[in-house]
């Protein structure tokens, strides 16, 4: 019988190790998969944007209240684009959220 017990126990904690990784995985996955989505989400957004024949896209600058054609960056912030300034932050958002004020 104590064989026995100790083959029960070995088990039960292998199972109980066997969920709980799986749990994990399961949670870094669902992670992935949103994180996934919204990359995809926001490139859609960017690709949408009306862009001239060399692929700059044709915005209205925030900070200047200008039209501008720019090349966008792999983080889709567009050239012009400055670290910490209020407006650029902002078109920054509105470029990856689709909502960015564009120009023919």
């Amino acid at each position: 019988m104590p064989d026995r017990r100790r083959l029960e126990r070995f088990l039960r904690s292998k199972l109980q190790e066997a969920g709980e990784q799986y749990e994990q995985l399961r949670d870094t996955t669902d992670g992935q998969l949103e994180e996934a989505r919204e990359a995809y989400e926001i490139a859609k957004n960017a690709r949408g944007l009306p862009a001239d024949e060399e692929g700059r896209v044709k915005i209205v600058c925030r900070r200047y209240a200008e039209q501008r054609a720019a090349m966008l960056d792999e983080q889709y912030r567009p050239a012009c684009y400055e670290e910490g300034h209020p407006d650029c932050e902002g078109c920054t958002e509105d470029v990856r959220a689709g909502r960015i004020e564009t120009w023919e």
